[in-house]
């Protein structure tokens, strides 16, 4: 019983982390663009699409922060203990963000929070692409992890870029759409560069590379979402190709949904590749099950007050001048 409340709370985890990675990942990949888009007008288009939406695309990083310590707790202590300062660097980012979008709704002049807005987003995703490098390395010292961990926080940026400028695609008026399509093509070829790079320092830096992709079954289930991350990308690639306008970012969604899946094979049994197993990790059966009863209240509402708010605020993004 155990067993299975550990590996039920590992696979609930990874869908949180999906979720949050593509409810905020836009966002803060649109805060990012922000920064190179030199007209107020085009900016104000921008802040517009992500108005109704971006403080309750957080939720998902505190829930998930929650469920790691409940669950994890031994996890949550170790990464926390080494990772402490990209923490508090991701945290303070978030701050910044929300207090620049607020600020810049009253402000008469609006750059500088605008541009503290977009170094916030870029902040936070470089962070998160730090905390994923250290998971990924197995917090390994070293020029070569350090190395590896920048790059991986580059990939997180190129892809948060990408579902930025996906998203900007399908919410935005005139010439910032075209803009943004040529953004998403760059980002999207930035993104699939990284990756290719990553995987294949995955396999000289990581545990993961070492021991894991090296399993006939692993692989046999890591080809298949390797094919289904190719397919999305050649996606967005048609999409924006022909001119559609919700297209490229269901298939950035595609691409980001089966890059964690096969994250997730990779990392399991392991948290921390090499250091820390889930079952070493785990808390005991009774508190994993009165969590479980939890999360199974907060779960659907907070899913479902996501897919209600997208659904009242669909369509493309209105001015009022």
């Amino acid at each position: 019983m155990h067993t299975i409340l550990t590996n039920a709370w590992f696979g609930l985890i990874g869908l949180m982390l999906v979720f949050y990675v593509i409810t905020d990942g836009f966002d803060l990949g649109v805060g990012m663009l922000s920064l190179v888009t030199p007209r107020e007008q085009d900016r104000d288009q921008i802040f517009s699409s992500i108005g109704h939406v971006w403080d309750a695309n957080e939720t998902w990083l505190v829930v998930l922060g929650g469920a790691l310590f409940g669950a994890f707790p031994a996890a949550y202590a170790m990464l926390m203990e080494q990772l402490y300062v990209p923490v508090m660097l991701l945290i303070a980012s978030l701050i910044a963000r929300g207090a620049a979008i607020e600020f810049r709704h009253v402000a008469d002049r609006k750059r500088g929070w605008d541009i503290l807005f977009g170094l916030g987003s870029l902040g936070a995703a470089a962070c998160q692409g730090v905390v994923l490098g250290k998971v990924i390395t197995g917090l390994a010292p070293g020029a070569l992890a350090g190395a590896f961990t920048g790059l991986c926080a580059l990939g997180v940026i190129a892809g948060y870029s990408l579902l930025g400028a996906t998203y900007l695609v399908k919410k935005t008026h005139g010439a910032l759409v075209e803009t943004a399509r040529r953004q998403a093509t760059g980002t999207l070829m930035a993104t699939v560069a990284a990756a290719v790079l990553l995987s294949a320092g995955t396999m000289v830096f990581s545990e993961i590379g070492h021991d894991r992709w090296m399993q006939p079954t692993v692989l046999a289930i890591l080809m298949p979402l390797a094919l289904a991350a190719a397919c999305a990308g050649g996606y967005v690639l048609y999409a924006l190709h022909v001119g559609s306008s919700h297209g490229p970012f269901r298939g950035a969604i595609g691409l980001f949904a089966a890059s964690f899946a096969g994250l997730a094979v990779s990392l399991f049994p392991d948290l921390v590749p090499g250091k820390l197993t889930i079952a070493e990790a785990a808390s005991d059966g009774a508190t994993m099950a009165f969590m479980l009863c939890g999360i199974a209240v907060v779960f659907p509402v907070m899913v479902g007050y996501n897919l209600y708010q997208y659904h009242v605020f669909r369509g493309r993004v209105v001015l009022e001048h």
